[in-house]
């Protein structure tokens, strides 16, 4: 009886071949990659469009910053294997850059423009790249680890604790 993990685990493998720094089964019946940055278009355009595969559902796309480097994200589903896969390509934390996806998944420009927003990854390449969620003059990324949270913008309190001290002081709280 054929494991049907395993047998995506080998396609794969053929199909990526060295694109592939590494592929995993994962507890819950999915399969994580980790591609090299600079292998990230040419893999993610095999994965969507390679005989077997078919993983032309972008579910999402996000950073991580794992304090010495930081990564991005990829959860593709495949309808004709019912099949669900991460791709991970690690970059450098001092220059966090990377080529857009946009001409493999076209949906995928705003998760690109959070991404750079809140972590200041940078998806050369990108048709549009400016901060989606934040005003344009935020200074910094404020998901990344290292980020300190300025006590105010442009007037407006953004200090946590100050927030939380006025809310608890008998002020009306909506949290």
């Amino acid at each position: 009886m054929t494991n049907p993990q395993n047998d995506m685990i080998d396609i794969i493998k053929t199909r990526l071949g060295e694109h592939a720094l590494s592929i995993e089964a994962m507890k819950n019946d999915d399969v994580m990659i980790v591609v090299a940055k600079e292998n990230l278009v040419s893999a993610m355009q095999t994965l969507k469009t390679g005989e077997s595969l078919g993983f032309t559902t972008l579910m999402n796309q996000l950073g991580a910053d794992y304090g010495d480097r930081m990564a991005v994200i990829y959860n593709l589903y495949s309808s004709a294997l019912r099949r669900k896969v991460t791709v991970k390509a690690f970059l450098d934390r001092e220059q966090p850059e990377v080529h857009s996806l946009e001409s493999v998944f076209r949906g995928i420009n705003w998760y690109e423009r959070e991404t750079f927003d809140l972590l200041g990854i940078r998806f050369t390449g990108h048709s549009n790249l400016k901060r989606l969620l934040l005003p344009e003059d935020w200074t910094g990324h404020p998901l990344r680890k290292d980020y300190v949270y300025p006590d105010s913008y442009q007037g407006i309190v953004t200090a946590r604790e100050d927030l939380l001290t006025k809310t608890t002081a008998g002020g009306d709280s909506c949290v």
